[in-house]
């Protein structure tokens, strides 16, 4: 017997594969399946925890391939950003060369795994053939009113001279400075995503094929919201250019009678103008700007606050309400302005007690009497207004309504929906995107590049020895001639935020050769693409502005299609134990000697001897070491082991652990598989008993994976090959065509996990072509059927019991077994059956007394 050696076998697969350009996309004009992977940024190293987000995909896209789709699976990079901006200020290298080299290491190093790629539609985001293609519909946009400028709060490092997104701001610094953030407000670039809100949450609702967690997450983001949108008149003397009062939004009108102070947030007019006019005013909101500018972050600080001395007249009770500046409030949030209300409020709570003001609860839980108070915790459940006059006995409803039809009555403001969502600010100060094509002229404005002026291309003779924008400072690139009149002018500098980049790349991918940004006929013959697999770390960003771009897009004419991505699936992360030293250095597995199991494990450095703490089971990831690279599997086990192991040890929407011990055994199981089609002797006739029982077996395992590959169980369907390889074995003396039937169809089960086994198993068995093109096995429902049920006995409706039966008992037959079961007649002592209900092959009632 021949033992698998994956070391051969695997390269002259592929090889197999690049020779037939088998993974070129083709549309017979069978029905269409479209299946992506988000596309990785490229780094230089892939490692097995992305590895498992690719074979994923792969599974589905060789399942389905065999299933009779004409699929397309591209590949391509998210390119542009700022790690290959701090590499070149690192290393003294260009953000160009270090990306395309990047990609060309981790281009290997998936081909590696054999995935069934169309590498002819490859394309990277910070290539001009694709970004200028950006450029032209950014344009398109533009001259539809979707983009416009206008001054918007940004997180500012003062150091690095940048703009930085909320994940590049630790604990109020500059991730890569380590200076104290600053929330500055610049003149930036917007895209009208507000416009499509409701849209936008509407169509969640359609989108059955996505978890619903990430819709929720999608929902509470852009949230929407119904409220009372009012003004509080002056009690004293109004600040000046303020005559009129305050406008709030709340969505709380039904806790008006709980108000305890007004607040402004730090850059409301109010405050500016209060700001100009006393230094220590100026001072606060100063302090207020530092840290960074997520709603998160601001809501996580302390609450710190600035009593104006201003005061204004409460609507309905007339007590004068104290009006302070607030750091927790976001002047983009409705009005810049709220009423606060402690008892209600988490937020406002705590502000409150911080500054001894007034706590008044006006909601009551149910089964609590009007001396309810609140200590540490605001109360934010249900219950009936109490110390609130005209709306006590009413619940928050109700109040809600009532509140706001006095206030429109009044004259002083009206019910409002407003969305929590703000337009999508695009602006990057920094070099490395792709350039906004505009042209700022001092007679003109803001000017389109004309068309056939695009791409814009980013200059490569840019240096990084100083913080801050190098285009800014390039002295050429951005001196140029109006358009429109001819006069000096100068290029924009700031470059789109990558969410744009990824933001329609699967559109282009439908062709990528395209003159336009979108082949309307390619779209409408691949889009939406039908699974996207990918972190759940994207749930919201890039998936929102992913579904407002393709709605813009489509509205603007370039393409058609509302949703783009039918079915989404967020796999879990591949984990793996950590290991330091003494010193706390990490160190990489690869260096570690694991000794003694449960709590005498131990690990010692095979480089130094020395003894190593093992840590936390964690993501794997570069900065701790805790990575295996898909080269070392490649060498050590094979490919399809490791492929095997990422998908079969957990759930795939759950973390899975990776151990040498889990993918020791996935080889053992490519091994077992190919003894079973190196020991076939296609001349044996067989023993007819055991061909009529590996017959019905196989019909049931093709069933079983079939369910399991269509549910995303990839590891239950592993688990049932498993056992059926078993069940193989077993059978022993089974020949003939049984045993063909049998090795045919597991050689085609496994071929979406183990694609190179199955090739070389599928040339064992002297089969025409290759694999990769051979028909999805089919069951016969009858041959997959269990040979017996088992059946739940139910005693006055509840279930006492359960019996097994061959399938298609008659119901008088199975009576007789259930009337004969031991556990039955003890759970009948003492009673009379009154009536006997079988229902064939599901259940049996019985009614005693």
């Amino acid at each position: 017997m021949a033992r698998y050696d994956p070391k051969t076998a695997e390269p002259r697969q592929q090889a197999r594969w690049a020779e037939a350009d088998a993974f070129v996309t083709r549309d017979t004009g069978r029905p269409k399946y479209y299946v992506l992977e988000m596309f990785p940024y490229p780094s230089g190293n892939i490692h097995m925890g992305h590895a498992r987000n690719y074979v994923m995909g792969d599974v589905v896209a060789r399942s389905k391939r065999a299933q009779g789709f004409d699929v397309l699976h591209p590949m391509g990079w998210d390119a542009f950003g700022m790690p290959a901006e701090n590499a070149a200020m690192e290393r003294g290298i260009h953000p160009k060369g270090w990306t395309y080299s990047n990609i060309a290491a981790m281009r290997e190093q998936l081909k590696l795994l054999g995935l069934s790629l169309d590498w002819s539609r490859e394309f990277a985001t910070c290539d001009p053939e694709y970004y200028g293609k950006q450029q032209a519909w950014f344009l398109e946009l533009y001259r539809r009113g979707l983009i416009y400028r206008k001054d918007g709060v940004v997180n500012w490092d003062p150091v690095d001279n940048t703009v930085l997104a909320n994940e590049q701001v630790i604990d109020g610094r500059g991730w890569r400075s380590g200076a104290v953030v600053e929330k500055r407000k610049l003149n930036q670039w917007f895209l009208r995503i507000t416009d499509y809100a409701d849209d936008l949450i509407d169509g969640l609702k359609d989108l059955d094929r996505w978890p619903d967690k990430v819709r929720l997450m999608q929902e509470n983001w852009i949230g929407r919201s119904k409220g009372l949108r009012m003004t509080w008149k002056w009690a004293g003397e109004p600040p000046a250019g303020f005559e009129d009062g305050v406008e709030i939004y709340t969505t709380r009108p039904d806790t008006l009678f709980g108000a305890s102070f007004l607040g402004l947030a730090p850059d409301h007019p109010i405050s500016k103008s209060l700001a100009d006019a006393n230094p220590e005013v100026a001072a606060f909101v100063a302090q207020c700007r530092q840290g960074g500018a997520s709603q998160a972050e601001i809501e996580q600080a302390p609450k710190i606050g600035w009593d104006t001395g201003l005061t204004v007249r409460h609507p309905f009770d007339g007590r004068e309400v104290s009006v302070w500046i607030a750091n927790f409030i976001l002047s983009e949030y409705g009005t810049g302005a709220i009423f606060g209300c402690p008892a209600h409020d988490q937020r406002d709570l705590d502000f409150a007690r911080k500054y001894s003001l007034p706590v008044i609860p006006v909601v009551r839980p149910d089964g609590a009497g009007d001396d309810f108070a609140v200590d540490a915790e605001a109360y934010t459940g249900p219950g009936l207004i109490f110390h609130s006059d005209f709306l006590d006995g009413l619940d928050i409803e109700a109040a809600k309504a009532e509140a706001v039809r006095r206030i429109e009555g009044a004259g002083q403001g009206q019910g409002a929906t407003i969305y929590r969502l703000r337009d999508w600010g695009v602006s990057r100060q920094r070099y490395w995107g792709c350039p906004i094509p505009i042209i700022h002229c001092p007679s003109c404005g803001p000017v389109p590049v004309p068309a056939d002026q695009l791409p814009v291309v980013l200059p490569e003779d840019v240096t990084f020895d100083v913080p801050g924008n190098p285009l800014d400072r390039h002295p050429s690139w951005k001196q140029v001639k109006c358009p429109t009149c001819d006069e000096d002018a100068v290029r924009e500098t700031d470059t789109l935020d990558t969410f744009v980049d990824s933001s329609w790349y699967f559109a282009r991918f439908t062709d990528p050769s395209a003159a336009e940004p979108i082949n309307t006929a390619a779209a409408d013959r691949w889009l939406p693409v039908d699974q996207y697999i990918g972190g759940v770390e994207h749930a919201v960003l890039h998936l929102l502005y992913a579904r407002f771009v393709t709605r813009a897009l489509t509205n603007a004419g370039l393409m058609n299609v509302k949703e783009p991505f039918a079915g989404l699936f967020t796999q879990g992360m591949v984990v793996h134990e950590t290991y330091r030293t003494e010193g706390g250095q990490w160190v990489e597995p690869t260096d570690v000697e694991l000794a003694n199991e449960g709590g005498a494990r131990s690990a010692r450095r095979l480089s130094t001897g020395e003894t190593l703490t093992i840590g936390d089971i964690e993501k794997m990831s570069k900065s701790k070491k805790n990575v295996v690279a898909p080269q070392e599997i490649v060498d050590a086990y094979g490919v399809d082991a490791g492929r095997l192991f990422v998908l079969s040890d957990s759930p795939p929407e759950r973390d899975v652990q990776w151990t040498t011990g889990g993918v020791e055994g996935a080889s053992r199981f490519v091994g077992r598989v190919w003894s079973e089609f190196d020991a076939y002797d296609p001349s044996a006739a067989g023993d007819e008993a055991q061909n009529k029982s590996l017959i019905r077996e196989t019909h049931k395992a093709i069933k079983a994976v079939t369910e399991g590959v269509e549910g995303f169980r990839f590891n239950s369907a592993i688990a049932k090959l498993y056992a059926f390889v078993a069940t193989v074995k077993a059978h022993d003396k089974a020949g003939g065509d049984a045993k063909a039937q049998a090795l045919s169809a597991l050689a085609r089960l496994v071929a979406p996990f183990t694609p190179h086994l199955a090739e070389e198993c599928w040339t064992r068995l002297a089969e025409d072509g290759m694999i990769l093109d051979a028909p999805w096995p089919v069951y016969d429902p009858a041959l997959a059927a269990d040979d017996e049920v088992v059946l739940p006995v139910q005693i006055n409706g509840k279930r006492k019991a359960e019996v097994r039966v061959p399938r298609g008992t008659e119901p008088a037959e199975v009576e007789a077994v259930v009337l004969a079961d031991e556990t039955v007649k003890a759970r009948l002592e003492g009673l009379s059956i009154r009536k006997v209900v079988v229902v064939k092959d599901r259940i049996v009632n019985l009614v005693a007394a």
